[in-house]
């Protein structure tokens, strides 16, 4: 495998595709940081960019505290900045700090825009962050009257508008815990998420435009509720219906009636301590129902602002537009950019309805300097021929991040040929499980193609090999060595730690193992291989098989399944194997079946790219199937371990299938 990724990563190319102009060189807030600390500490070498990330990895608590100040944050941030600093998990930073991560982001009261969001249909509407300020204020008060308090949950089933920004930082301005879920998951799927953490407050919309369609979220809301134990009140906003039937919901109201009796006054901030939860975010489900990921109001913010602030270099005056669903972290990510005072860019639909101009257009008249997506959304851009500099004014894009899936070579090519030769292109990689990035891009560095420029402040990243060492060369495991601010703050429904042990400690000690595989580059860059387990990811969205198993198995012609990852065309695309009842026969309506049923089940994502059927299913001598070793077989790599499974002759059903070139 190293010597496969080798020479994957030797790109041949002897310069790189964009070096920093002086301006940022000179004059981005990261330069700024860098002079600071070299001042700080006598220390001139500070000013390169490599010597300053070792320092903060290796200087913690300096770094975390002056990136605390340099940012100007809100709070208080006590005696001790780290405690147990050895132990991961265990260590906690500013212990005796004290915070509201809203009150951060609603800084401003000005008549400056807030929030721009825009729709399928081209409909948009526009908030000041006064008026921004004044809706949440009434928010807040509405969840008041209902009896939120810290701890409560909150949780949105909702598109990338207004209102979900707003009842986030309401929620979080008490000191709630906010959760959200995009509209186009299926009921199970929002019944497997919110039905873990109990939420008070259901804040969920009508219905949604994509493609070009209204789709109605009434019946599923209606399926929803009664998994939610301890639900006092669900709140329907409306997007595609004014005035929905709401009269079949339980103890349900329209989101104008539930804060029409309340007056914009100041908000009240609750300073929770520094690690109080602040998002419930959730694993892919690969075996199970998804792991509830529990991040904190202090970590949240501390490790967003070095990254918008330093990282991509966000500004007061900047307009941030990141295209996510209200169920990816990236839209925590996206609305922290309020903390830098910018403004935010939404937008909720097909990224390709009517055409693939419409979110360029978006960018053009708005003036976004930062333009975030998905390496597949770059790959279909490229597919198609689009070429968005040529048609668009995108002079105010300063910088294009993508994330979600490894962007590969050639994505580099097009964007610095068909979208602008002189915008810095952030290729970052991170994860719900740490809410950022641990490798990410920077404005003082240069792009070299098909590499992330390097690792992120603060995260002593590196590459583990298999004897669980630092990899001379090489592909391995992607790990952090010490502890960061942004580490979950616990599992939900965990009592005794075990299962987010598990999740990252369990291979290990007191380093976190995340699951990607990387390799660095010569450059000090890095590449991404894919996850090293067996998680899906297509178009970069992380998908759990179970979730996906869950609803073809209520398919009554299929006996079983198994869903795998396969490397497409730069991507990978979802591969579904059925093993059918006897006498059944595959073909287009029952493909059709099981691909409405997914969909509705789960998501549009979860749908397979392939249904092939297939004789027998591998599992191990604990009867359990085993993905990665199908993975491996169609894929044309031999299998660890054969003598762990119970019937190995089945991994023979899936060499050089015909089905699976094409």
């Amino acid at each position: 495998m190293a010597a496969q990724t080798a020479a994957r990563a030797d790109t041949g190319m002897n310069a790189p595709l964009w070096n920093p102009p002086k301006d940022l060189l000179e004059n981005s807030q990261l330069a700024g940081f860098m002079r600071r600390m070299a001042v700080e500490t006598g220390d001139e070498s500070l000013r390169d960019y490599r010597n300053l990330w070792r320092w903060s990895v290796d200087n913690m608590e300096a770094f975390w505290s002056s990136l605390w100040d340099y940012c100007g944050v809100i709070g208080e941030k006590g005696s001790t900045v780290l405690d147990n600093p050895g132990q991961m998990p265990g260590a906690q930073f500013f212990p005796q700090g004290r915070i509201n991560y809203a009150e951060n982001l609603l800084r401003r009261r000005d008549n400056r825009a807030a929030v721009v969001f825009r729709d399928e249909t081209g409909a948009e509407r526009e908030l000041s962050f006064a008026q921004l300020h004044e809706e949440v204020s009434k928010w807040q008060q509405a969840f008041r009257a209902e009896g939120v308090r810290e701890g409560d949950r909150v949780a949105g089933y909702m598109p990338n508008m207004p209102e979900t920004v707003i009842a986030m930082l309401a929620a979080a301005s008490l000191g709630a815990i906010w959760s959200s879920a995009s509209p186009d998951f299926g009921a199970q799927g929002v019944i497997d998420r919110f039905g873990q953490i109990d939420p008070k407050i259901f804040v969920a919309v009508e219905g949604y435009y994509y493609a070009g369609k209204k789709i109605d979220c009434m019946e599923k809301i209606k399926a929803v509720q009664p998994h939610l134990k301890g639900l006092k009140k669900t709140v329907i906003v409306p997007l595609v219906n004014a005035d929905p039937d709401i009269s079949k919901l339980s103890n349900a109201v329209m989101a104008m009636d539930f804060v029409s009796k309340h007056k914009p006054q100041d908000v009240q901030f609750n300073r929770m301590p520094f690690n109080h939860p602040l998002f419930v975010m959730f694993s892919s489900g690969t075996t199970g129902i998804p792991k509830c990921i529990v991040h904190g109001h202090g970590g949240t913010l501390l490790k967003h602002l070095e990254e918008l602030r330093l990282q991509s270099d966000v500004r007061r005056s900047d307009r941030v537009f990141y295209f996510t669903t209200c169920g990816w972290m990236m839209w925590n990510w996206l609305v922290s950019a309020l903390a830098a005072e910018a403004t935010l860019l939404l937008y909720d639909g097909s990224p390709f309805h009517p055409d693939g101009h419409v979110l360029w257009e978006y960018a053009s008249r708005h003036k976004v300097t930062l333009f975030g997506t998905s390496a597949k959304y770059i790959d279909a851009l490229k597919g198609y021929g689009l070429r968005p500099g040529d048609t668009h004014d995108l002079s105010s894009v300063r910088t294009v991040c993508s994330t979600g899936s490894p962007l590969v070579h050639e994505s580099f090519d097009y964007i610095y040929d068909a979208v602008g030769k002189n915008v810095h292109l952030a290729s970052i990689s991170g994860g719900t499980d740490i809410v950022g990035c641990f490798v990410l891009g920077n404005p003082v560095s240069s792009v070299w193609r098909g590499e992330i420029q390097g690792p992120a402040l603060g995260m002593d990243v590196d590459v583990f090999d298999e004897s669980g060492r630092s990899a001379s060369s090489g592909a391995g495991e992607l790990v952090c060595k010490k502890p960061f601010p942004s580490m979950p703050v616990a599992f939900w429904n965990d009592p005794d730690g075990s299962k987010y042990h598990d999740a990252y400690f369990g291979v290990y000690k007191n380093i976190w193992r995340h699951g990607d595989w990387m390799e660095c580059t010569s450059h000090g860059g890095y590449i991404i291989y894919g996850r090293s387990d067996a998680t899906l990811n297509p178009g970069g969205v992380r998908i759990g098989t179970a979730e996906i198993y869950r609803q073809v198995e209520q398919v009554p012609e299929v006996m079983e399944s198994i869903a795998v990852g396969q490397d497409w065309k730069g991507d990978v695309r979802v591969v579904l194997f059925v093993r059918l009842k006897e006498g059944v026969l595959m073909d287009a309506t029952l493909e059709k079946k099981i691909k409405d049923r997914i969909r509705a089940g789960a998501s549009p994502r979860h749908v397979p790219a392939k249904i092939v059927p297939i004789a027998d299913i591998p599992r191990t001598k604990s009867n359990k199937i085993t993905e990665l070793a199908v993975r491996d077989v169609i894929h044309g790599r031999k299998v660890k371990n054969v003598e762990a499974l119970m019937n190995p002759e089945a991994l023979k059903l899936y060499e050089n299938l015909d089905a699976l070139k094409d």
